[in-house]
């Protein structure tokens, strides 16, 4: 064996990845390597970010396999090709040779792992046609062909399928419950590093999707140290950056999360196209809630123009940049296109939020029923915490504070259970609300004042100018069930404005402000702007 073969086996099975690829390059110069060493090159290409580099190293080896009489593994290389291509977009390409390795199997004698690998394609195209249980049977056979051939990533892939079934069924307790069961065999490791990311960054993925945060936290803190232990890999950090940033914001490190999201995006930008969409995505949410507009926008536009849909986010900056009617239809658009449920549940609280700016509260009272129904479904109190905020902020619209003080309160604890101060805080913020509603001033200001220590804290300039814009308790704090906007709308009301003058002054639509000005007259049980401004000044609303 040559010193330089040597040599680069000895750092790949240290997981020296860029020293193994610079040493199999220079050993396959002196004399073409073997089947079993093209495989090691191919995957410290793909491990280092040699995409195309991996695919043709691995075309060598399938072509060097198929040579020696070693079909079994020449259809593991073309199954691994396949898979590689799909996820790069090329179907053409993946279908051909996912063809070429099921041809291949059909005179293959006897059970092997690899008619195990080739069930995982139809369990996604099961997946796709809606068809959960044949798709769950499907990762089932291949579990089991994994077990009786001791092929731990066989086994792994396929677990981690049903896995994902069974949450896209609503059956997350199961779900989650097999995903844990995958992980088990992933921080062990058992699996190639290859498996190993896939899997981690898929279940870590799922677990989001869930709002399992805890194992989301938990998984991806694995992920971090598996990364830090090879510093020249390049394949699953960009991935390990994102779901890190995302964690990181939700526990208010706004710094450290944009931190992440741009080292993500600048070791993903020719590597990995869907990590580096959502590093900017993220980046811009910060951006979002911090009041950088311009920043904001910048990043949404390079989410999309890597694939990624930019919403809920750039709906929800253009209601910060009082853009009412491009949020409301920016959010309407995204809502009534997509069908997938765990991608609604994360854009319906946006719709309520942008709904209830525009004044119209049936919409935003619609949009909380589903979201509500779909919260039921995920067996976390993440999603019953999210329905329960988005109710709260409804029924203060409508003038029921006492019903959503209990429903922001129950949002509150799981907020601070979960370590999601700025969650927190806009829950403290709309309860303060409802107190002062009910005429509880000093509760409210006691609301108001941990709301704000909050967003001082983390630079929340939309917030804080939110709060600013709160008049003082007005008529020993009952506000006759008007949100602060409807409050505001009034006072202009009050003036002698017109709708179009008032829409002109808050940058808003007329529609929108005769909206407003509708839900005013319903709230105060007046029948004209004339008798809403006899209120106003009876009550002491101005």
């Amino acid at each position: 064996m040559g010193q330089e073969l040597e040599r680069a086996r000895g750092s790949f099975a240290r997981r020296s990845w860029a020293d193994a690829h610079a040493a199999f390059v220079l050993a396959d110069a002196v004399e073409p390597l073997e089947a079993a060493d093209l495989e090691r090159l191919a995957m410290a290409a793909y491990l280092t970010g040699r995409d195309n580099e991996y695919l043709d190293v691995l075309e060598r080896a399938h072509h060097a396999h198929l040579k020696s009489g070693e079909r079994a593994r020449a259809v593991r290389s073309a199954f691994w090709l396949g898979f590689r291509l799909i996820m790069r977009g090329e179907t053409g390409r993946a279908t051909g040779w996912l063809g070429r390795a099921d041809r291949l199997l059909e005179v293959e004698a006897g059970e092997c792992a690899e008619r195990g690998y080739l069930l995982l394609p139809q369990v996604e195209q099961r997946l796709e046609s809606g068809d959960f249980e044949a798709a769950f049977d499907a990762a089932a056979s291949a579990a089991a062909i994994g077990e009786r051939c001791g092929d731990a990533d066989l086994v792994a892939c396929a677990l981690h399928q049903q896995g994902r079934i069974r949450l896209l069924q609503g059956r997350v307790g199961v779900g989650l419950g097999l995903l844990d069961e995958t992980m088990i065999a992933v921080i062990s490791g058992q699996l190639s590093p290859l498996v190993t990311g896939l899997m981690y960054c898929s279940v870590i993925s799922a677990c989001q999707q869930v709002y399992a945060i805890g194992r989301s936290r938990e998984w991806t803190a694995a992920l971090a140290q598996w990364c830090e232990g090879q510093p020249d890999m390049v394949a699953f950090v960009g991935a390990c950056q994102v779901h890190r940033a995302e964690i990181l914001q939700l526990q208010g490190a706004w710094p450290d999360a944009m931190e992440q999201a741009r080292r993500a995006c600048a070791g993903s930008q020719s590597t990995n196209r869907q990590a580096a969409a959502a590093a900017w995505y993220q980046q811009a949410e910060v951006h979002r809630l911090k009041g950088e507009s311009r920043s904001a926008e910048e990043a949404y536009r390079s989410a999309s123009r890597l694939g990624l849909e930019p919403q809920p986010g750039l709906a929800l900056l253009r209601l910060a940049q009082q853009h009412t009617d491009a949020a409301v239809a920016a959010i309407r658009r995204t809502v009534d296109c997509t069908t997938d449920r765990m991608k609604r549940m994360s854009l319906l609280p946006a719709r309520v939020e942008i709904m209830l700016a525009a004044g119209d509260v049936p919409d935003a009272r619609q949009a909380f029923r589903e979201l509500e129904k779909l919260a039921q479904g995920f067996e976390s109190e993440v999603p019953a915490a999210i329905a329960a905020q988005a109710g709260g902020a409804v029924e203060l619209a409508e003038g029921n504070a006492q019903a959503a003080l209990g429903s922001l309160r129950a949002a509150l604890a799981v907020w601070h259970r979960v370590d999601a101060p700025y969650a927190a805080a806009r829950a403290r913020l709309l309860i303060g609300l409802a107190c002062r509603a009910l005429g509880d001033e000093e509760g409210a200001r006691l609301e108001f004042d941990a709301a704000r220590s909050v967003f001082e804290r983390l630079g929340a300039a939309p917030d804080l100018a939110r709060l600013d814009a709160l008049p003082d308790g007005v008529a020993g704090g009952r506000a006759h069930g008007l949100t602060v906007r409807e409050l505001q709308v009034l006072r202009l009301v009050t003036g002698g404005e017109t709708n179009r003058a008032i829409a002109a002054r808050l940058s808003l639509s007329e529609k929108t402000i005769d909206r407003h000005v509708s839900n005013i007259f319903a709230k105060l049980h007046v029948p004209s702007r004339a008798a809403a401004t006899a209120f106003a000044y009876q009550h002491k609303l101005v």
